[in-house]
C-alpha cells in the first residue's frame, strides 16, 4: 500500500506533513518511534467514516522535516502537537497516541493544557521506567557506530523493528517503516532520536495522571516485548476515568498484529 501525506504546514520547529480524512467530530492520531503515520493506514479510513481524522508524521519522521539539528524530544513533539491542533482549528479533539505518541499526547494535555475530549493510549510511553535496556545500552555507546552507514547498526534497527510485532511483519510494512532509517542520513537520525529519549519528559506529568478528568482508554498488546503489558493496568489504575482493552495476540505495534481489534476499540470509545 502506497502511503502519502498530502498536506504541509509550518510550525515553530519545522515543517510537518499531515493529512485529514472524513467529516465529523475531530480525532487526532499520533504515532511513536521508530514508526510513522503509515502505522495508522488501516485504522484512519475506518474512523473517518464518522469522524474528521487528522494524522501526521512527527518532526524528524516520515515525510516531515528531517535534519540532524532538530529537537525531537517528547517535550518538543508536544509543543508541535499543540501548535497543530491550534492551526487546524479543532476544539477539544479526541486524541490517540501510540508508543512515545502517548507521552506526547499526555504532555500536551496535562502540561500544555490543551483541551481534549477523549484520550486513547496504545502501548504508550507514560510511566517510568520506559526506556528499555536495549535503548539505554545504545544511549551509553552511541560513539561506537561509524562511519555511517554502519552494517551493524542497520542489522540492529531491522532486528528491533521486527521485535515490535507478535507475528512477522509483512515485507512491505517492514520496508515502509525501515526505509526512513536507511543509509548514512537515516542512521544518523535514528541515533539522534535514541539520544533524545529522556524519562524526565514524562516524569513531569506523571503526578497529574490521578487528577485527569478526561475519559481515557488504554489499549495494549498482550505480547508487547518493549513495554510490559502489566504497565497497562498500572496506567488505568492511576487515571480516574480510564478503562483497558487488551489485544491478546499482539505485540508493541498492536495495530499491525490485529488492526481490526484496535480499530474497534478506538471506534467504540470515540462513539461512547
Amino acid at each position: 500500500m502506497q502511503w502519502k501525506l498530502r498536506r504541509r504546514t509550518r510550525t515553530s520547529r519545522g515543517e510537518i506533513a499531515f493529512d485529514c480524512l472524513g467529516n465529523g467530530p475531530p480525532v487526532v492520531l499520533v504515532h511513536g518511534t521508530p514508526s510513522r503515520s503509515y502505522i495508522w493506514r488501516r485504522i484512519a479510513p475506518v474512523l473517518a467514516e464518522r469522524h474528521r481524522v487528522f494524522l501526521f508524521d512527527l518532526l524528524g519522521f516520515g515525510e516531515s522535516e528531517r535534519h540532524i539539528e532538530q529537537d525531537v524530544s517528547i517535550r518538543a513533539h508536544a509543543e508541535v502537537l499543540a501548535e497543530l491542533i491550534d492551526q487546524w482549528g479543532v476544539v477539544e479533539p479526541a486524541v490517540a497516541g501510540h508508543d512515545i505518541g502517548g507521552a506526547v499526547v499526555l504532555r500536551t494535555h496535562l502540561l500544555g493544557e490543551v483541551a481534549m475530549s477523549r484520550l486513547a493510549l496504545i502501548d504508550a510511553v507514560a510511566l517510568r521506567p520506559w526506556i528499555t535496556a536495549r535503548t539505554r545500552e545504545m544511549q551509553a555507546s552511541l560513539d561506537r557506530y561509524g562511519p555511517l552507514p554502519d552494517d551493524r547498526l542497520e542489522q540492529e534497527i531491522a532486528k528491533h523493528l521486527r521485535s515490535a510485532t507478535y507475528q512477522e511483519l509483512e515485507r512491505a510494512t517492514f520496508e515502509a517503516l525501515f526505509s526512513q532509517w536507511a543509509g548514512a542520513e537515516g542512521q544518523a537520525l535514528y541515533l539522534r532520536n535514541i539520544a533524545k529519549l529522556d524519562e524526565r519528559d514524562t516524569a513531569e506529568f506523571e503526578p497529574l495522571l490521578s487528577t485527569m478528568t478526561t475519559p481515557a482508554r488504554v489499549i495494549w498488546g498482550q505480547q508487547d516485548r518493549w513495554l510490559d503489558p502489566s504497565i497497562s493496568a498500572e496506567l488505568v489504575a492511576l487515571m480516574p476515568h480510564a478503562d483497558l482493552v487488551q489485544v491478546p495476540n499482539a505485540g508493541h505495534f498492536c495495530m499491525e498484529d490485529d488492526p481490526a481489534r484496535v480499530t474497534a476499540a478506538l471506534a467504540t470509545f470515540l462513539a461512547a
